[in-house]
């Protein structure tokens, strides 16, 4: 993934100018406030708010169990995989020497190379490599033997094994487990030769690329006893738990509607990835990349760009909609939508692709009375966050979040009256870490940051997200007695078909439904 000069990850929108005073407390990780006219008169009424509204905040990292070192084989090497890597501890040590040059006149490239170094290592071994692209494997490899956390000139590891194809790396007695980070249409293939051959697995969102293959993942994940957790790795931000508590308590009354959604306006954002010149016939598999794929020539861009089509990707439904849908159903256990109805189409990029670039969609709860809309451009950066809508306040998410009274709430009526309150401005706001400087970051992953995916917050100390979630896998694989990871199979089946109704409303023109007795979409 391509990278690009440090950024503030809030530099679209600075919370610094509405929580007066506040910015110079980064350590405190949550701030309860009222907005008020007079400073002091906002000290006295702010404790009784604070009484009323008690978050639940997560402290500390769960110990890591001991056990034998587990023996992990990587399965897709390209940029997420390679970010998976580090989130295990594993980069390739000619990141390490770019981060210390570029460290000499940018010092957040410096503490970026301090946390990755600090971050804990997770008693694994990368010992297999399986990549159809020479140059993704080679990485790989290199990145692997770096146990070190070593520069090109420091002291390397065992390097681990490169296997030309999937089946021989899940059938060696040196992989415990599996991380998959393939294009879509792969991820259940390999996920099921894993399971069926007692590897546990880690795999890339969004779970399934067809319906039918779904049923038969969530099947055989169940009968073979497999630890799964799918690569929703918003499962360890901070502010997710925080909302979740916060509407248990009430805090925002009866939800009718949600709005989430995806805005990007760049190439890279709308999957125009770079094609590396390495690249040709000679050192891609061609063959095996289509797989279950209908048959296409040799095409450098599908190869590079395959989220770009139908025939290897799940579109913004399956890959940015998914996100966003976890999130919700983490907060708010929604499970599978009534009904679903999508529109869009390729409004701006044409260059060639199936999947739209414009898509809104309405899921139905009608047993929660409420409706959960999801709109996406792939041309326009406009910031419209998530946004929960409470009878009493509404809930804005993001890597921060605040609750912004109602004018006409119940629950706050009384103190709407006596100006204790005032409409729709904040009466509590969870602030993670002000000021922190994401340190690397392409175009996308400034996306992630913004939306709290690329890192959240432990009493007040900025973690990973992703390595969060893959320790949490790794935890439950060494706990045993059917230890489950926050996205198991069971979140992972619920996200799948919420998407898959999406796409295929859009592709069928029409409403779709879900029968929850015979759970099928009709």
């Amino acid at each position: 993934m391509a990278e690009d000069k440090p950024e503030n990850k809030s530099g679209k929108f600075s919370r610094r100018d509405i929580l007066a005073g506040l910015a110079a407390l980064p350590i405190a990780g949550i701030v309860g406030y009222g907005l008020f006219r007079n400073k002091a008169d906002a000290e006295n009424r702010n404790s009784s708010l604070l009484d009323e509204i008690k978050p639940e905040i997560m402290s500390g990292i769960p110990p890591l169990i001991e056990g034998k070192i587990i023996q992990i084989g990587i399965i897709g090497c390209g940029g997420r995989g390679g970010y998976l890597m580090k989130a295990l501890g594993f980069v390739n040590p000619d990141r390490i020497d770019e981060y210390t040059e570029k460290g000499r006149t940018d010092k957040y490239w410096i503490q970026y190379l301090d946390d990755f170094r600090a971050q804990e290592g997770l008693n694994i071994r990368i010992t297999a490599v399986c990549d159809i692209f020479d140059l993704n494997a080679q990485r790989a490899i290199a990145a692997g033997a770096n146990v070190h956390r070593n520069s090109r000139s420091g002291k390397m590891g065992d390097a681990p094994k490169r296997y030309t194809t999937y089946k021989e790396l899940i059938a060696s007695p040196d992989v415990d487990a599996v991380i998959i980070a393939t294009p879509d249409h792969w991820h259940v293939p390999v996920a099921l030769e894993a399971a069926r051959n007692g590897k546990h697995v880690y795999c890339e969102k969004p779970l399934s690329w067809s319906v039918s293959e779904t049923y038969e993942i969530r099947k055989t994940v169940k009968e073979t006893g497999i630890v799964f957790q799918l690569g929703h790795q918003g499962r360890q931000t901070e502010s997710h738990h925080v909302a979740r508590s916060l509407i248990k308590q009430d805090v925002i009354g009866k939800i009718s509607l949600i709005e989430v959604c995806t805005n990007r306006n760049d190439p890279n954002g709308a999957w125009v990835y770079d094609i590396a010149p390495e690249a040709s016939e000679k050192t891609i598999d061609w063959k095996q990349f289509i797989g279950q794929a209908p048959w296409h020539d040799f095409s450098l861009e599908r190869f590079f760009r395959w989220r770009c089509w139908w025939d290897y990707s799940t579109g913004l439904s399956g890959d940015l909609f998914t996100h966003e849908f976890d999130a919700l159903n983490q907060i708010l256990s929604l499970g599978i939508p009534h009904s679903v109805m999508a529109s869009g189409g390729i409004y701006f990029f044409k260059d060639g692709r199936t999947v739209p670039d414009v898509l809104n969609m309405a899921l139905e709860y009608p047993e929660r009375d409420l409706t959960l809309l999801y709109s996406a451009t792939l041309a326009s950066e406009k910031n419209r966050g998530k946004v929960i809508m409470g009878h009493d306040a509404y809930l804005e998410l993001g890597d921060t979040l605040i609750v912004n009274v109602d004018p006409q709430s119940t629950r706050y009526k009384e103190k709407l009256k006596q100006g204790i309150v005032e409409p729709f401005k904040p009466i509590y706001s969870y602030v993670p870490g002000q000021g922190t400087v994401d340190a690397i970051t392409s175009p996308t992953e400034k996306y992630f940051a913004g939306r709290g995916l690329l890192y959240t917050y432990r009493d007040g100390k900025a973690i990973d997200t992703t390595h969060l979630h893959l320790r949490e896998w790794i935890n439950c694989i060494r706990a045993g007695n059917d230890a489950q990871p926050s996205c198991n199979i069971d979140q992972a089946f619920q996200e799948a078909m919420a998407a898959h109704m999406g796409t295929l409303s859009y592709k069928e023109g029409r409403k779709t439904y879900w029968d929850k007795e015979k759970e099928l979409i009709v």
